[in-house]
């Protein structure tokens, strides 16, 4: 079976390109725990009651529901899992292992990129609502100016793409992200991969990353 995946990258760096494509080629689940909350309090299950009263009363979903939430939808013993987007911190890293993972064989992955160049590409980002189409002023421009190529839509640039409000991200990110990457190094379970590489090529590489385990 292959092994658990944790995959670590800012925000632009390729994670969700790289997650679809896992899933479409080696039969991986992906666990977004967004989802997985909105899951449960649609199925209004005892546990999404449960989160649904927190998020009620304004509050943000501790990490004890967290793992609860990710113990109830993860069967480690018959499936590999993505696991995107948590952790965020060393808390939560430690957390993972200890409740969830549990001594599974997994790895963590880093798209490794310079920020400067991400958040280049996200303040150049454009999209097209509904075709899907994401375009980069500098390295994948419309043919014609703020047109969607597919369906001739108006693109449409994202309020929170603005410079001080990514470089805000990016700041956040990297100050919980080091001490995670430090986590997993010492561990000798953190493989990095170059994020500035084109998606196929950055496939390739986690391709080999999970062949060598």
């Amino acid at each position: 079976m292959n092994p658990q995946l944790i995959l670590i990258g800012a925000p632009g760096s390729g994670k969700g390109t790289q997650a679809k494509n896992l899933i479409d080629n080696m039969g991986y689940k992906h666990v977004s725990t967004g989802d997985l909350l909105r899951s449960e309090i649609a199925k209004e299950s005892e546990l999404g009651l449960k989160v649904k009263s927190i998020l009620a009363d304004g509050n943000l979903v501790d990490n004890d529901t967290v793992l609860e939430l990710l113990n109830a939808n993860c069967e480690l013993d018959g499936f590999s899992y993505i696991f995107d987007g948590y952790p965020r911190n060393l808390e939560q890293a430690e957390a993972l292992d200890s409740h969830v993972l549990k001594g599974a064989n997994s790895i963590a992955v880093y798209f490794d990129i310079d920020l400067e160049i991400l958040i280049e590409r996200i303040v150049n980002r454009r999209t097209a609502p509904k075709s899907g189409e994401i375009y980069n002023l500098v390295t994948r421009p419309p043919k014609v100016e703020g047109k969607c190529d597919v369906s001739g839509e108006d693109l449409v640039h994202r309020k929170d793409d603005n410079e001080d409000t990514v470089r805000n991200r990016m700041n956040i990110f990297k100050d919980n992200v080091d001490p995670v990457l430090a986590y997993y190094e010492s561990l000798g379970r953190l493989k990095r991969v170059d994020a500035k590489a084109s998606a196929p090529e950055v496939y390739e590489l986690i391709e080999k990353i999970i062949d060598i385990k």
